[in-house]
């Protein structure tokens, strides 16, 4: 079931309106662009901000894989287990994931990977795997964790940034290919017409859109307009 979201956040004492937008469940055979173009023709103000989830990017990019045609190699078989669990989600931990890594970043990245990340992570120092083995490994989702495509690995999108210069073109509005999850954590991958994409993070924290059956997959962030000072009273 969804959550009910407070579509409003203050971030550095300014007042934000996050607007998810309701579509039709996407598919491959949807061009992202023109989903979003279409959408939020009858809503979008100028100054607003376009921001659309990386996995429905990545799925109009036919990047969501069935699991059935994934072929587990024995790399993958071995190296899947040495994943720390994470509270956000399935990430590399599972054989799955893993291989699409491998097929993603090349299995030396991987390895090297895997080899500084376990030994820094003994003495006391985390993520290391993952900012070695680069954002495409990071952006990788887990078959059924998105109701998008929920019996596939669901790879990272391609080119973020061009999508959103083709976003940005097509609309007038400044756009971010964003990931989001439902603890707290937001990054902008790719973003054309944002001067500080920290701030779109800090907006968007606590995963406006949603991840379960929302089916909101864009949205729009608008600043709200600042409330007037009171008027000062006598001799004020």
């Amino acid at each position: 079931m969804a959550k009910q979201r407070n579509p409003l956040i203050t971030v550095d004492g300014r007042r934000w309106r996050r607007i998810p937008i309701r579509t039709h469940r996407v598919t491959r055979e949807d061009d992202i662009v023109e989903l979003c173009d279409r959408y939020s023709r009858e809503l979008r103000q100028a100054g607003d901000i376009l921001f659309v989830s990386e996995k429905v990017v990545a799925v109009t990019q036919g990047r969501a894989i069935p699991v059935s045609e994934i072929r587990i190699g024995l790399l993958a078989r071995l190296l899947w287990r040495c994943v720390r669990k994470v509270p956000y989600g399935v990430g590399l931990r599972s054989p799955e994931t893993m291989q699409c890594a491998i097929n993603e970043c090349g299995a030396a990245r991987i390895l090297a990977a895997a080899a500084i990340g376990g030994l820094t992570r003994a003495f006391g120092r985390r993520g290391d795997f993952y900012r070695i083995a680069g954002m495409q490994a990071a952006t990788i989702d887990a078959a059924g964790t998105s109701p998008l495509q929920s019996d596939c690995v669901i790879l990272g999108p391609k080119d973020p940034d061009d999508v959103a210069r083709r976003l940005r073109a097509r609309t007038g509005l400044a756009a971010a290919v964003v990931d989001v999850n439902d603890i707290g954590g937001s990054w902008v991958l790719g973003s054309d017409g944002i001067a500080d994409p920290r701030l779109i993070e800090a907006i968007l924290k606590d995963n406006p859109l949603g991840q379960k059956d929302e089916q909101t997959p864009f949205g729009l962030i608008r600043a709200e307009a600042a409330e007037a000072a009171p008027p000062a009273g006598p001799g004020g």
